[in-house]
C-alpha cells in the first residue's frame, strides 16, 4: 500500500482534518440538518485559515496552494460566508 501514506507536514494533517469536517458537514446537510452542517463546514474553513496563518510555508503542506495572502483571503471568505449563512437565514436555531 504505497499510495496510502501519512502526510509529511503539519499542514497536510490539518488539511485532512478540515477536509473531513467539510465532508461530515456536507453529510449533515444531506440528512436535513443544514444549519449544523453549514456551521461545521464554516468551522472547517476557519481551522484551515487559522493554521495557514500560524504555519510557515515549509510546514503548510497542502494548505499552501498559492501565495499566503491569496490562501488566507479565500479561506477567510469561505469561512465567513458559511458562518454568516448559518446565522442570518431565519428558521430554527442552530442545533
Amino acid at each position: 500500500m504505497n499510495w496510502l501514506q501519512k502526510p509529511s507536514t503539519t499542514g497536510g494533517i490539518i488539511y485532512l482534518v478540515s477536509t473531513g469536517m467539510l465532508v461530515v458537514g456536507l453529510a449533515i446537510v444531506a440528512v436535513g440538518r443544514w444549519r449544523s452542517g453549514v456551521t461545521l463546514m464554516g468551522l472547517g474553513f476557519a481551522l484551515a485559515f487559522a493554521m495557514r496563518i500560524v504555519l510557515p510555508d515549509q510546514r503548510a503542506g497542502m494548505l499552501r496552494v498559492r501565495r499566503r495572502i491569496i490562501d488566507l483571503a479565500v479561506l477567510a471568505v469561505c469561512a465567513g460566508l458559511m458562518l454568516v449563512l448559518a446565522v442570518i437565514i431565519p428558521g430554527r436555531p442552530i442545533r
